[in-house]
């Protein structure tokens, strides 16, 4: 049986939640967030691994279906001591809609036997950490398993010793790859990476902002109050709806001729534009 689209590829906003609180996973899935991720890896101490695991998969019976399929789950990367046994414990809930972010993907051959182990239907977030990932973000585009890129800006900065500044200009070659690459390979806009500043709303702002200036269409949260601003600089303001239903409307009168609206010319890459605007929104 195919399986069918995964509320991962319109995401906009994916929140992160440590498995080791699984009092939280109802709330995030209230949060607004389009999708969830339960992290198995950064936000669990080493000695916390086993015991979260194990949390995780008392609870994955609870979730219904539709929150299975806006559920991911980021595991500890390949050649940890821990990989093998998170793979092992998601293979049945791959089947079901699940979705899994390999961290430090690097090689897309590697993710291509992340995912034949996860078996049928396996969808991989493929998350590029380091100059090697960004190296291979052809590759691991074009790997079946993948679904959507992801940046992990933070450790793409220790990996090459960087410390870029607030605006992060530092990183528009990777960012640029990453989106370049998506295109390539004919997957939706890739993922940009967390705002550590979880209080500072214009902060985040700005950075959801930059992602879409960069055409990333989503980026990860690390906190609930995050989600609402990035919906709102990832997604179209009401302005633009209307704008973009009013291009539509005089481009089915006018027949398929460029013409002028509000001084501005309006023809075939601007009416592409609207039709845009307007699925998002209906979506």
């Amino acid at each position: 049986m195919q399986a069918s689209p995964s509320p991962v590829l319109v995401a906009r906003s994916l929140l992160f939640v440590p498995a080791t609180r699984p009092e939280r996973f109802a709330k995030a899935f209230e949060s607004g967030a389009d999708c969830i991720i339960i992290d198995l890896e950064d936000a669990v101490s080493p000695d916390s691994k086993d015991s979260a695991r194990d949390q995780l998969a008392q609870h994955l019976p609870l979730f219904p279906p539709v929150q299975l399929a806006r559920l991911l789950v980021r595991v500890n990367a390949t050649g940890t001591e821990w990989h093998d046994r998170d793979i092992e414990s998601l293979r049945d809930w791959t089947r079901q809609g699940l979705t899994v972010m390999l961290p430090k993907s690097e090689d897309a051959g590697v993710v291509g036997r992340v995912g034949e182990r996860l078996g049928s239907g396996a969808r991989i977030v493929a998350l590029i950490e380091s100059l090697a990932g960004l190296d291979a973000a052809d590759s691991l585009a074009r790997e079946k398993h993948v679904l959507r890129l992801a940046f992990g800006h933070l450790d793409f900065q220790l990996d090459l010793g960087m410390s870029a500044s607030p605006d992060e200009h530092e990183l528009a070659f990777a960012r640029n790859a990453l989106v370049c690459a998506s295109r390539r390979s004919r997957l939706p806009a890739p993922i940009d990476g967390v705002t550590t500043a979880t209080g500072n709303a214009e902060r985040l702002a700005a950075d959801a902002r930059r992602s879409r200036a960069f055409g990333f269409g989503c980026k990860l949260c690390i906190h609930p109050a995050q989600v609402a601003g990035v919906h709102e600089a990832l997604g179209y303001s009401e302005a633009d709806q209307a704008w973009a239903r009013r291009v539509l409307a005089e481009a089915a009168r006018r027949g398929g001729e460029a013409f002028s609206l509000d001084d501005r010319m309006v023809d075939l890459p601007v009416i592409h534009a609207a039709q845009k605007i307007v699925a998002s929104a209906q979506r």
